[in-house]
């Protein structure tokens, strides 16, 4: 799943950036892999902005459609079962 298909007010973890380039972007945002971040309003056809500790962010929808992600909550519970 990409960070341009979460659903508003999901948290995610970010797992993957696969591309060098868009790495560099994120990077230059505070996004990297392992961080957590919740999603907190997608605009239509434009950026998907989150909210990483205390700072909202404004990802472009293309950016946000190579960074590679997971809902880290789901990840807390499917530990805490097995």
């Amino acid at each position: 799943m990409t960070l341009a298909q979460v659903e508003r007010g999901a948290k995610v973890k970010i797992k993957n950036i696969p591309d060098d380039f868009i790495r560099a972007q994120a990077i230059r945002f505070g996004i990297s892999e392992g961080a957590e971040v919740e999603c907190i309003e997608k605009i239509p056809g434009g950026p998907v902005i989150v909210r990483k500790r205390f700072q909202e962010i404004a990802i472009g929808r293309r950016l946000a459609e190579n960074i590679i992600v997971s809902y880290w909550n789901r990840e807390v519970e499917d530990d805490a079962l097995s």
